[in-house]
């Protein structure tokens, strides 16, 4: 009788073991995905953006929805934008979210809330919880956030209110002896003032602080700010109303690494303190402001810094010092986009031996390249010299940055066959725009069989050639994404080539003003991913013919302006559920 009992008991046990097993193979378990439908029910009764939310289907597999690989319990839920605006306001009840009990980060921005009901805000919620996303709500007062975090909410490690008209913060100092282990809190886009800051001293712990787009004048409210927050390392006051005098202010911030002071008022003046007292300094972004040309001495006084941005910015005088504009052993990046460089810059760059990703885009550089200064920076993964005044030949020194992955100089006035160019050799590149020059490209793109990471090429306004038919029925090594080769300098029609009989992975395709021959139905047959196609002004003949089966990414086809006949088939819509935009006339 025992010996009955026992394997009664150890049966049960094993279909109890399996019948878990089973639901957590088949997807998050069943109590989960009764929640997920309750939040459905409420936030999208009319199945607009959750549609694949579906009864009795593996939930871990649904859009806005992850769950732990092993467990396969949901710890992500990332439902930005979700409810339907006729809903009107949103006074949230948090524990909707309580069947998620290993719930690590939830998103729920754009999604009407203007508060918490009481005693049901996020503290019931998961101990687990470590991201939560509010912004582009409409919390637009401390106590419509407090209603949200009645209790202790200890495990929090980043929230995110911004864009939310929020005004006062005085309920920061109630939210800090809550959220005490908070480490990142995002601020932008709110209305705060300087008043704000004393009420944020008590997060202790906080290491990134975002306050970018608020209305912030003076620093004299930072110097409180960092005397508390000892352990500050990101530091975002982009887009407010700063002048020179906040430079004082941010010395205490000595653990800093990462500072944005974009767009506002800055000219540089007294900027050397910043320099001596931030020697931690790794990024550093001073974009869109009026700085002069002594803000480059001073620089040379962040030993750390990895990230340079002083984009948009209008110089006066010589940028350089002893000859050179900036030696570092550790600078990665610098953007000086549409500022007015020296002729000489690239020549003179100086000794930047760690440099990854230059952009100096539209800074009014002209003449031929030089063979020197640029062409040293054998580390270089990223170059951009698009919209410039520079000409003559790509220099054969371009040969030696063997570790460029991408290379953008469109809209400049480059000359040559591009077969004869050092392209050929940087087999590295993935992102190739050679647009509005007066290049010669062949059609055939056998310059660039052998790249075999080439994914986006762009070849605008150039004068296409053709090759000798011995190089027709050359197999790539590449896969492209994205390709245009539209608008040529002159009237050139030529059949399809061949190599993109090999493409399989387009999304963008652009052949307008080029082509001649029947349609190229095969080139939706083999891209089934497409998103654009651009036929449009060539001489094409026969009918569209499509696949039976559909595509969903296409989102814009121009056939427009061919030689085609035939009716539009009457399933097109069906074929492109997707279509915006549809050009055939």
């Amino acid at each position: 009788m025992m010996m009955k009992r026992i394997g009664a008991w150890m049966l049960l046990a094993l279909l109890t073991l399996v019948g878990e097993w089973y639901g957590r193979c088949y997807g998050c378990l069943e109590e989960e995905r009764i929640g997920l439908l309750e939040i459905q029910s409420l936030i999208d009764p009319y199945r607009i953006s959750l549609r694949d939310w579906v009864d009795g289907s593996n939930c871990c597999e649904w859009g806005w929805i992850e769950c732990d690989n092993t467990t396969r319990r949901v710890i992500q839920l990332s439902l930005f934008h979700i409810r339907d605006k006729s809903l009107g306001d949103w006074v949230l009840n948090a524990s909707l979210f309580q069947p998620f009990k290993e719930l690590r980060s939830l998103y729920l921005e754009g999604n009407g809330l203007v508060g918490c009901l009481e005693n049901e805000g996020f503290e019931v919620l998961s101990s687990k919880l470590r991201e939560l996303d509010l912004s582009f709500n409409r919390f637009n007062n401390d106590k419509s956030i407090l209603s949200c975090f009645n209790g202790n909410l200890s495990t929090l490690k980043s929230l995110d209110l911004s864009y939310n008209h929020l005004t006062a913060g005085s309920g920061f100092k109630v939210l800090s002896s809550r959220l005490k282990k908070l480490e990142n809190l995002h601020l932008s886009g709110n209305q705060y003032n300087d008043t704000v800051f004393p009420s944020l001293t008590g997060f202790s712990s906080l290491k990134s602080l975002d306050l970018s787009y608020n209305e912030l004048i003076a620093g004299s409210g930072l110097k409180v700010l960092s005397s508390r927050l000892k352990k500050l390392e990101n530091l975002h006051l982009r887009g407010n109303q700063y002048n020179d005098s906040i430079f004082p202010s941010l010395t205490g911030f000595s653990s800093l690494k990462s500072l944005d002071l974009s767009r506002n008022k800055l000219t540089g003046s007294g900027f050397e303190i910043i320099s001596s007292h931030l020697g931690k300094l790794e990024n550093l972004d001073l974009s869109y402001n009026t700085f002069n040309n002594s803000i480059f001495s001073h620089l040379r006084g962040l030993s750390s810094l990895r990230s340079l941005k002083l984009s948009y910015n209008e110089w006066t005088g010589s940028i350089t010092v002893n000859g050179t504009f900036f030696n570092s052993s550790t600078l990665e990046e610098l953007h000086l986009d549409n500022t007015s460089l020296p002729i000489n810059f690239l020549r003179n760059i100086g000794a930047l031996s760690a440099l990854k990703i230059l952009s100096v885009a539209e800074c009014d550089l002209h003449g031929t390249l030089p063979a020197q200064g640029w062409c040293e920076l054998k580390n270089l993964k990223q170059l951009d010299l698009a919209r410039n005044n520079l000409g003559g030949s790509l220099p054969n020194c371009l040969g030696n940055l063997s570790s460029l992955q991408l290379l953008d100089i469109s809209e400049n006035h480059f000359i040559g066959n591009i077969a004869s160019s050092p392209l050929t050799n940087i087999l590295s590149l993935e992102f190739l725009s050679l647009s509005n020059n007066l290049f010669e490209v062949p059609i055939s793109m056998k310059p660039f069989m052998n790249h075999s990471s080439l994914k986006f090429f762009s070849n605008e306004n150039n004068r296409l050639v053709t090759e000798p038919a011995a190089f027709d029925h050359l197999i790539p090594k590449f896969q492209l994404v994205f390709l245009s080769l539209s608008k040529t300098t002159e009237a050139f029609h030529v059949e399809i080539p061949d190599f993109l009989y090999y493409q399989y992975n387009l999304r963008v395709l652009d052949l307008s003003h080029n082509i001649t021959g029947m349609f190229p139905s095969w080139l939706l047959k083999n891209n089934t991913r497409l998103e654009q196609l651009y036929l449009s002004d060539n001489s094409f003949v026969g009918t569209l013919q499509l696949q039976d089966h559909p595509y969903p990414n296409m989102a814009n086809l121009d056939i427009s302006n061919n030689n085609m006949n035939g009716q539009i088939p009457k399933d097109i819509c069906l074929i492109f559920p997707n279509l915006r935009i549809f050009k055939d006339g």
